[in-house]
């Protein structure tokens, strides 16, 4: 297959008008097609599948209710909306409802369905968090972090857990950090952490912050805490949720001011009611109601997003942030974190083609996936 006179968002970081050619489902720097093969995208930006590690559910489906048909569900939404790969966050949740969730996680990566989006890890979102900082975690189930906790839900799925959450703050997290480091990436999640005790934190291994700005103290001038020490760490990158609602527009252009293009992740943190009407839903256990894309517990507290990550990379742009930097921020910035830029993340021979077309105004035309079509 090739495509051809398309705007093409090379492995550079930069947008070049050119053809693309594909061959056995990966992008290739040679191809022979036919003409029924032959694709001209004259007009139109070609990038990368997007990633998105940090998200619940869509489609009225959660990853922690431990359906797989409805993870098989949210994955072929994930598709139709330009995701290819992704890294569903579980919750604050008894072991067992985990392990069940975890279990089918591994069995959808194993299965790789058609149309729909690939499960390439778990992010381990709980339950070692601060209960001053736990936003629409359940607080019944919080736990000091635990290495064999975690290693008991990495085995059930065959290794999958791409991102661990910790508060760093906590007694036995440094150790916790030390040692999951070594598996897979730690994050700095749902916290007070100072300066000192987040700075810890990357001493010892973390290297990710989960949805910048929520859940943790604000940047203040006399108190940094765990943002100003994670922009003064180059090693960390960390998440912004941008969908309008999360994070103001002026704080959205002022994080990738402060952290560059290179460290911004974007991500969605969308939950069930993505893709569904206005009403109530469950978030964990939790009822949440959702109304104009703004999903809220009882008392308030948002609760996840309503808007998955293509919308969010478009609504970053409208903010102002250049196209350039909020593609890379969607595509090969996360799949770095969850260790996969080997083979996703950017339009480079070898690697797998996933990749989207775009119109002019970024409203999505069309996704592929290992070259093919993703259908509805």
């Amino acid at each position: 297959m090739i495509i051809k006179n398309g705007t093409v968002f090379r492995d550079d970081f930069t947008f070049q008008k050119g053809d693309l050619s594909i061959s056995g489902g990966r992008f290739s720097s040679e191809a022979v097609a036919s003409d029924a093969d032959i694709l001209d995208a004259d007009g139109y930006y070609v990038i990368p599948g997007l990633t998105d590690l940090h998200f619940h559910g869509n489609s009225g489906a959660d990853f922690i209710d431990g359906n797989y048909e409805g993870l098989l569900k949210i994955a072929r939404f994930m598709a139709q909306n330009g995701v290819t790969s992704f890294s569903p966050a579980s919750l604050t949740l008894p072991e067992e409802i985990l392990n069940k969730a975890f279990m089918n996680a591994r069995r959808l990566r194993d299965e790789k369905p058609a149309n729909a989006s690939w499960i390439r890890g778990i992010t381990m979102e709980g339950p070692f968090f601060n209960a001053a900082k736990k936003g629409a975690q359940n607080a019944d189930y919080l736990k000091l972090p635990e290495y064999d906790f975690f290693k008991r839900l990495d085995d059930a799925s065959d290794r999958m857990i791409r991102i661990a959450c910790v508060a760093p703050e906590l007694e036995g997290a440094l150790e916790f950090i030390s040692k999951v480091q070594k598996e897979c990436t730690v994050s700095m999640a749902h916290t007070t952490a100072n300066y000192d005790q987040a700075t810890a934190g990357i001493d010892a291994g973390a290297r990710h912050v989960t949805h910048l700005f929520n859940a943790m103290p604000p940047l203040h001038h006399r108190d940094p805490g765990v943002i100003g020490a994670a922009a003064d760490h180059p090693e960390v990158k960390a998440e912004l949720i941008s969908d309008g609602i999360h994070i103001h527009p002026s704080v959205v252009r002022a994080a990738f001011k402060l952290f560059g293009p290179d460290r911004i992740v974007l991500v969605s943190d969308s939950m069930a009611a993505c893709g569904m009407p206005n009403g109530e839903y469950v978030l964990g256990g939790q009822k949440v109601v959702v109304k104009d894309r703004k999903a809220t517990l009882a008392d308030g507290t948002i609760a996840g997003s309503a808007t998955h990550l293509y919308d969010c990379m478009r609504l970053a742009i409208s903010f102002g942030i250049k196209p350039e930097h909020a593609v890379q921020a969607a595509t090969y910035n996360p799949a770095a974190v969850i260790r996969a830029e080997d083979d996703l993340g950017s339009i480079t021979s070898g690697k797998w083609a996933n990749f989207v077309i775009c119109r002019s105004d970024w409203s999505l035309d069309s996704v592929y996936i290992a070259g093919r079509k993703v259908m509805s």
